[in-house]
């Protein structure tokens, strides 16, 4: 039975009068960042067919394989798969974390059979005893329970930072996610741009082997010299040695897309033997300011849960100032006697008792363990800071780097055209016998580095628009701005 009753009843009337915890209370840090990103009216005047919704931004580029694959690398990637398994570990801590605030229980049953030794200085005082038997046996069921009774709310704030660690590794399990989302359309880009930049090789290499014909058929007649057959043959071979590196590229490229969709190299290379154009960039479905752009971002809601974590392990800390109070008891019969009479009356025991933990004279290392928490807690302070700073730092250069490479495109576009027709002006002229073989090979090199350029900003400007949508967080329906918790919507968690 208790013994203090009253003691057990103050004890329960403060815990339920106590309505806050130890600890400083969270707040969470606003974004401070200016109206508007330095490249933002650029992207909002770029002149696009298409615009994309950030929650499935890769559909916007109207490329059917494109949006396959990338369906496949969410569902497939070995990387998610990774981030899956930590969400669940997380888990498994959150439920232990709620599971310390109420009462544990536990059964326990014992039978023992002892034989005692007459040779020790106890069996012998008992052998003296009129019938004394050596075997003995014992029995004992027992039902327990204990309760930390969470007071001072050290235990509470333990549990907010258990489940402040939990939403952070769901919301790390959806930047894994937009990474993958990311790094499948860069690397289909890249597959299409290498693919292209083959085909112009190729139809540069056609051209001069269609020149040497020619120049050898002049040769042959005696018009054209020795020198200009073997300048032809040298231009062919120098088009013919840049084809190799291009497909080594192409291949590493096809093999990283394999690894992304978690399969064996190769396994998709079928379906990407047929060569389509690299696909527009599209534009941006929706903008606003800085702060409401990048607080989509799922790292920088890791940053923030976890400076909300270490906030409430500072009131973890500073519980350990205050007594820790706990109840405790066991129900329960034993016995010494086999005669069956286990629970009976005369075999039941109880047991109640009021606990009490204190670290009176221990202040000195509670003090250095709140010194301690409160630094994590600075730390994770500065750490969100410099995300969100890195955050705006990824749009602006990817912003910067679309609009110049999109300008890019425009430029060497115009060039082309001016290079094909120095081109066909040039050969017209060297079958004329105007000009010297020299400056239609010249020709042919500028037409070719042109072409070649061209291909490889249109490359660059539709991996600055999936850097762009990455960098703001596109690929989720994340919350809006306006949401007083940013991780109340990971969507892509299950909250069981």
């Amino acid at each position: 039975m208790l013994a203090y009753p009253r003691s057990l009843a103050l004890v329960l009337s403060i815990g339920a009068l106590t309505g806050c915890a130890v600890g400083p209370e969270y707040r969470q840090p606003e974004i401070a960042l200016s109206s508007a990103f330095l490249g933002q009216e650029a992207i909002d005047h770029r002149q696009v067919q298409d615009k994309a919704d950030l929650r499935a931004w890769w559909a916007a580029f109207n490329d059917p394989l494109l949006t396959h694959f990338v369906s496949l690398a969410l569902e497939q990637n070995l990387d998610i798969a990774q981030a899956a398994a930590r969400v669940a570990q997380s888990r498994a801590s959150l439920r232990y974390a709620d599971a310390a605030l109420l009462p544990a229980a536990n059964l326990s049953v014992n039978a023992a059979r002892a034989y005692q030794s007459v040779g020790t200085p106890l069996g012998q005082a008992l052998n003296a005893a009129p019938g004394f038997d050596r075997s003995g046996s014992a029995y004992e069921a027992n039902v327990g329970a204990s309760w930390e009774i969470d007071v001072f709310g050290g235990l509470r704030r333990g549990q907010e930072a258990a489940r402040a660690a939990y939403e952070a590794s769901e919301a790390g399990a959806v930047v894994t996610r937009l990474a993958v989302a990311a790094q499948t359309a860069d690397v289909y880009v890249t597959i299409r741009g290498l693919q292209a930049r083959i085909a112009i090789a190729r139809r540069q290499v056609e051209t001069r082997r269609q020149l040497l014909a020619m120049v050898r058929l002049q040769y042959e007649k005696g018009v054209a010299a020795a020198l200009q057959l073997n300048q032809a043959e040298g231009s062919l071979t120098q088009a013919e040695a840049q084809i190799p590196v291009l497909e080594a590229g192409l291949d590493s490229a096809m093999n990283a897309l394999d690894v992304l969709l978690g399969v064996q190299p190769g396994t998709y290379r079928r379906e990407l033997a047929t060569v389509t154009p690299v696909p527009l960039a599209p534009g941006l479905a929706e903008t606003g300011t800085p702060a409401e752009m990048i607080r989509r971002r799922p790292d920088l809601i890791v940053a923030e849960r976890r400076l909300a974590a270490a906030n409430a392990r500072i009131g973890v800390a500073v519980s350990e100032y205050y007594p820790k109070f706990s109840l405790a008891a066991l129900v329960g019969s034993a016995t010494a006697i086999a005669s069956g009479n286990l629970f009976t009356g005369a075999a039941s025991q109880a047991q109640g008792v009021l606990g009490l933990r204190w670290r009176l004279f221990d202040f000195g290392r509670v003090d250095a363990q709140i010194a301690a928490v409160r630094g994590q807690e600075a730390e994770a302070l500065a750490a969100w800071r410099l995300a969100v700073l890195r955050a705006a730092e990824d749009v602006e250069n990817a912003f910067s780097a679309l609009v110049k490479r999109e300008a890019q495109v425009g430029t060497l576009t115009r060039g082309e055209s001016s290079f094909a027709r120095a081109r066909e002006n040039s050969l017209a002229a060297y079958q004329g016998g105007v000009v010297s073989l020299i400056e239609v090979l010249d020709a042919d090199d500028k037409l070719l580095q042109a072409r070649d350029a061209k291909a490889q900003a249109q490359t660059e400007a539709a991996r600055a628009a999936i850097a762009s949508f990455r960098a703001l967080g596109g690929g989720w329906d994340a919350p809006h701005a306006s949401d007083d918790r940013l991780y109340s919507k990971l969507s892509t968690t299950d909250r069981r």
